[in-house]
């Protein structure tokens, strides 16, 4: 008999942990996990799953008001925001049982309440219970941040995004990353009106900056408002239930009905009891790992946002099934971190790989740039003056490809294709041998000048 109750357990059952959880158990582990809330984490349960659909459901109003120019009469059209919000919670539920049942058909005893770290190879339940492991693995994810603002008590994130009982009239969000991007889009094409606060002079930082410039046009010219360089003073709660936002910008105060929080997410590690076993954190909580995702302490291992190393749920999967295969099927894994593809899905998306401009004139004595800045098609019959922009960068010596990123229609699903490419390491002359795939916007990949 082993001298602990489990191989594995896993603290946290969300992407990363329920790969890990699986694969072990895959190896013959007798694997165990601890989620407080629901299995699935962050990314099925309350972030891009639950959001993607969110994101569909919006396309829906350009497209009606599209239909015309198509020769489409549709009369009547109107919007419910509770049918779209229970039906995207209703897959959540779905979702949330498909990762349930993962877990219980490779025989991982799942508990369903809060687990602390008490020793190194012990975690004690909320229930009181203490569990033994040879293993342990923590997994729980990121959490929003809430700035320390008066009145910040009266706000959302987006976490209480999905549950919202109506679609607010005005809505303020405050951040200019990727969630706030795409909560605007979202709620201004479903009728809101929209303000983006930011405390710094520019948003989506690390994008490159031409792509992301000609989003913030684009957000303008739909309608989206922006107040830059603005950190938050306090929020107002008045007598109708509206909240009235003052920012240090000197600017007038934004009256509002939903304040909503997009300002990052900090590594979730607080009252994890850390602490009890001495396991290494950074200023910011993420705890530090090796590149075989193990902590100071031999035994503990981390994976996914809470280590904050690049927070995307492929990233955390990848970490975890590399965590079992290293540790319970003797297969020395390692993540390769270098040109992981990222997307934004604002309204219209956009996806990027590899270095932007910035970062590889400061890398490459010669760096070549090739553009092409088009409307698509069926913007071009709808009468949509909003252009999409694809910009290659190139290592001018080698001709390779180091970067690519996109702002346009269906954007993140072109770039998947293409970031296999820039992954490969192939040059500008492979995109230009190959043949256009004609018409299509795709095929402006192969002809960048």
């Amino acid at each position: 008999m082993s001298e602990y109750d489990y191989d594995l357990f896993v603290i946290g059952a969300g992407s990363g942990g329920v790969r890990a959880a699986r694969i072990a158990a895959g190896h013959g582990a007798r694997v165990a996990v601890a989620e407080e809330y629901r299995v699935g984490g962050t990314c099925v349960i309350r972030g891009c799953v639950p959001k993607k659909m969110l994101v569909y459901g919006s396309h829906f109003a350009e497209d009606l008001e599209d239909a015309a120019r198509f020769g489409w009469t549709i009369e009547g059209a109107k919007f419910d925001w509770k049918t779209l919000r229970d039906h995207v919670l209703a897959d959540v539920d779905r979702l949330n049982g498909l990762y349930q049942n993962t877990l219980d058909s490779n025989n991982v005893t799942t508990f369903h309440e809060r687990a602390v770290i008490s020793g190194a190879h012990e975690v004690t339940l909320a229930s009181g219970k203490t569990i033994s492991a040879k293993y342990i693995l923590i997994a729980t994810g990121g959490w929003p941040v809430v700035p320390d603002v008066p009145g910040a008590e009266h706000g959302i994130t987006s976490n209480e995004a999905f549950h919202l009982d109506a679609l607010p009239k005005r809505v303020v969000i405050a951040g200019g990353g990727y969630i706030a991007n795409e909560f605007a889009g979202i709620f201004h094409a479903l009728g809101s009106d929209v303000t983006i606060v930011n405390r710094s002079d520019q948003i989506l930082r690390g994008y490159d900056e031409q792509i992301r410039d000609r989003l913030m046009e684009i957000s303008k010219a739909k309608g989206i408002g922006f107040r830059l360089n603005a950190p938050f003073e306090r929020i107002e709660k008045q007598d109708d239930d509206s909240l009235l936002v003052h920012l240090a910008d000197g600017g007038a105060p934004i009256e509002c009905d939903v304040v909503m929080f997009a300002t990052g997410r900090m590594p979730k590690t607080h009252g994890l009891g850390l602490e009890n076993v001495g396991i290494a954190t950074s200023d910011t909580g993420a705890i530090l790992v090796d590149a075989s995702n193990q902590t100071n302490v031999s035994s503990i291992y981390a994976v996914g946002d809470v280590t904050d190393r690049v927070q995307l749920t492929p990233v955390a999967i990848r970490e975890g099934h590399a965590f079992a295969d290293t540790v319970f099927g003797s297969i020395a894994r390692t993540v390769d971190y270098d040109c992981i593809p990222s997307a934004v899905f604002s309204s219209p998306p956009l996806a990027g790989v590899g270095l932007t401009e910035r970062e590889a004139r400061a890398k490459y004595a010669d760096v070549r740039i090739y553009t092409s800045d088009f409307r698509a098609m069926k913007d071009v019959l709808a009468g949509r003056m909003e252009r999409s922009l694809y910009k290659m960068i190139c290592d001018g010596a080698t001709g390779k490809v180091i970067g690519l990123h996109m702002i346009g229609p269906d954007a993140p699903e072109i770039l998947q294709a293409a970031a296999v490419a820039v992954k490969a390491g192939l040059t500008k002359q492979a995109f230009d041998d190959t043949m256009a795939l004609h018409p299509s916007m795709a095929e402006e990949l192969v002809l960048l000048k």
